[in-house]
């Protein structure tokens, strides 16, 4: 037996889990035995997510039981999966990094968002690196694919695909809904709180700084679980 602590993030990912199989069994079936199953397994999954919050107050089972049920659709568009946000890595001329203040947290974090219908991944970078600080981008290549539950992230399971973007025009001007503030920022001078606990500022600077390396992404734990 492994003496390893369980810690926020297990749960989290656990609860998840159990909570994308259930929405999906539901999905695909129309055995009322089997949703009456399938929606014990969401409670369970509620009460771990719940455990996860440690008596802060943001989370309560049967609510968190109520979205779960009302996002499940019918077959193939039924079957959970992570979404999918895009962010860009922008340095500019002095290798500094272009950071917003995000305006639901006020963490400092690279300019990110969901990915939209018609649009491609790289698309999606110039389009939201505009939108959120005013600067415009060329892509440069993709650096990372991480796991937002890896880092944990909390609310909707996702997939970050993470850009090197070059600055090539714009000002400085925050997102008046999404940004409290944007700036431009050294590797010896970065803000708190960095979102992720910066587990990722070390790749970001050495893509600006021009250095090469394979994509980074997530690998397979030897149990994807726990044995």
């Amino acid at each position: 037996m492994s003496d390893e602590r369980v810690t926020d993030v297990d749960l989290v990912r656990w609860s998840e889990a159990l909570a994308g199989i259930a929405r999906t069994g539901l999905a695909f079936t129309d055995s009322l035995y089997e949703r009456e199953r399938f929606e014990e397994v969401l409670r369970v999954a509620a009460d771990i997510r719940v455990a996860a919050d440690h008596d802060q107050g943001r989370y309560d089972a049967p609510e968190v039981v109520t979205g779960w049920i009302a996002s499940v659709g019918e077959g193939v568009a039924g079957y959970v999966t992570p979404k999918v946000a895009v962010g860009a890595i922008v340095g500019n001329d002095r290798d500094e990094l272009l950071l917003i203040q995000r305006g639901d947290s006020g963490v400092w974090l690279y300019p990110t968002g969901w990915a939209d219908v018609g649009y491609s991944a790289a698309e999606v970078v110039v389009k939201e690196v505009a939108e959120e600080t005013g600067i415009e981008v060329e892509p440069v290549r993709l650096v990372a694919v991480f796991d937002g539950l890896r880092l944990g992230a909390r609310g909707l399971p996702f997939y970050s695909l993470v850009f090197h973007c070059r600055a090539v025009g714009g000002e400085l001007s925050p997102h008046p809904l999404e940004a409290r503030d944007v700036g431009w920022f050294a590797e010896d001078a970065l803000p708190e709180p960095l979102a992720g606990g910066g587990h990722w500022q070390h790749l970001a600077f050495r893509a600006i700084r021009g250095e090469q390396f394979d994509v980074v992404f997530d690998s397979p734990r030897p149990s994807t679980w726990r044995s």
